[in-house]
């Protein structure tokens, strides 16, 4: 088998696994009709069965289904044969049946024994389409086929994966029961709007200053040229007596000075 079959049906039975419960080994329900093609094209008929289901299998078969296999006598000699290997299902049917009735039956509205069936009957395939969850294999020129799932397989399985998310409507009471009381947290107060980030925010330009007028720059002037206010009588006129008095003894000490150098030199002169 390709490595990408053989890819897609261990895909295949693991969703038939995780949604629907099957677990190894696989119960394969058997007709005569897929019997008699395995003897026909001289298939390895219980190993193709574990290597397309990926796993061990355990092959079964009716009584009403290996009773049509005893009807066509002697020439179906060998698919008899090959039917006594397997295990017998017991249908409970006390007059044999056609063997698409009795499989029907035996699988029922929902397949709770998980059996996959390998038919080669149109009619049955059709049929066992309507029903969630069967596996249904088939021989299509000595290969062994794996149906791919039916519509309302893929619907039963996205319910089930539903239902394990979400709680039973007991396991929901039990867990409201079992919760504590708790009150539920105080709403927060709605908030306005905040003010702008003051860093964000720019400067308020200041006004600038007029230019002086004509006027006041001659109001300065006039400030700055004004006599300052006499002094007080008392220790700031007496310090500048005092300086006077001083600048006339230095200059009268200047003058008497002057005059010895000029008499000592005058006296020279006349000396010579």
């Amino acid at each position: 088998m390709r490595q990408k079959r053989a890819k897609a049906y261990r895909k295949l039975m693991a969703l038939y696994c995780m949604s629907f419960g099957f677990r190894q080994p696989y119960q394969v329900l058997v007709d005569s009709e897929m019997c008699k093609t395995a003897i026909t094209q001289k298939l390895d008929f219980v190993k193709q069965l574990g290597i397309v289901l990926q796993g061990t299998v355990k092959p079964m078969i009716t009584q009403c289904c290996i009773h049509e296999l005893y009807l066509q006598g002697k020439v179906q000699q060998p698919a008899v044969d090959l039917a006594k290997i397997f295990e017998r299902r017991k249908c409970n049917h006390r007059e044999a049946i056609p063997g698409d009735e009795c499989l029907t039956s035996v699988i029922g509205d929902t397949n709770k024994h998980r059996y996959v069936v390998a038919t080669q009957s149109q009619p049955l395939r059709s049929k066992l389409r309507s029903i969630p969850g069967v596996p249904i294999l088939h021989i299509n020129r000595s290969v062994m086929i794996l149906e791919p799932p039916s519509d309302v397989t893929l619907r039963a399985k996205e319910l089930a994966d539903l239902q394990a998310l979400n709680p039973s409507t007991s396991e929901s009471a039990k867990l409201k029961a079992a919760a504590p009381d708790v009150e539920p947290p105080p709403k927060k107060g709605h908030k306005g709007p905040k003010g702008p980030n003051p860093l964000s925010v720019k400067k308020k330009k200041t006004a600038l200053q007029p230019p002086k007028t004509d006027k006041a720059k001659e109001k300065a002037r006039a400030d700055a040229t004004k006599p300052s206010a006499p002094a007080k009588a008392g220790h700031k006129r007496k310090r500048e007596d005092d300086g006077q008095e001083a600048d006339a003894v230095a200059l009268n000490r200047m003058i008497a000075y002057i005059s010895q150098r000029v008499d000592r030199f005058s006296n020279r002169c006349m000396q010579t």
